[in-house]
């Protein structure tokens, strides 16, 4: 009997050992599947990461862009803001020129602290349109410039290049380097 109890021991013992085998197997593959499990979840959350992270990036820069052009329209807008009522204080300043350009010598002499009063006002204003980036543009004895004049009539003048402006019946004038007013003017056509 004592060789059965052996045998069996021994037996025992084999399907002990297979069975501790076969568990450990088990388990490695289990702690496999797991590792691959954990590898896969671990990529999935990289790949969600990189993800949102370029949407954040993406949406961080449109906000930026927005804001730049915000800030840029409100620039815009403050220096040119005045734009309609400078072009009406235009008319001011033009009549305040024709009645200097009126006064003759005699007149001068009679009323000659009303005229002084005259130009110290046009004076005060063009002081003022500086102040607002306003500035008149001199036209007089330059060639003639589609951009800031507009040509009203053209004269026979051999002695000047065409397109010389000779007269100017209404002044240009820029707001912050833009146009606030084209000139009137009269050019030369023929010449050298």
């Amino acid at each position: 009997m004592t060789k059965n109890k052996k045998k069996n021991a021994q037996i025992n013992e084999t399907d002990n050992e297979i069975i501790q085998n076969e568990v450990a197997e088990q388990s490695v593959d289990s702690s496999e599947n797991a590792d691959v499990s954990e590898h896969n979840e671990l990529e999935i959350l990289k790949a969600e990461y990189d993800k949102l992270k370029d949407s954040f990036l993406r949406t961080y820069a449109e906000s930026e862009n927005i804001k730049r052009r915000c800030q840029q329209e409100i620039e815009k807008n403050s220096k040119y803001a005045i734009s309609s009522f400078a072009k009406e204080l235009l008319s001011v300043a033009d009549n305040l020129q024709r009645a200097l350009s009126a006064v003759d010598e005699q007149t001068r002499a009679n009323c000659g602290a009303f005229i002084q009063g005259v130009e110290m006002t046009q004076k005060e204003l063009f002081h003022v349109f500086e102040k607002f980036g306003i500035k008149k543009v001199d036209s007089m004895g330059k060639v003639f410039d589609p951009n800031l004049e507009r040509v009203v009539q053209e004269v026979e003048d051999s002695q000047k290049p065409a397109g010389t402006v000779i007269a100017e019946l209404q002044s240009a004038y820029t707001i912050n380097d833009r146009i606030l007013r084209e000139a009137m003017v009269i050019v030369t056509k023929g010449g050298k």
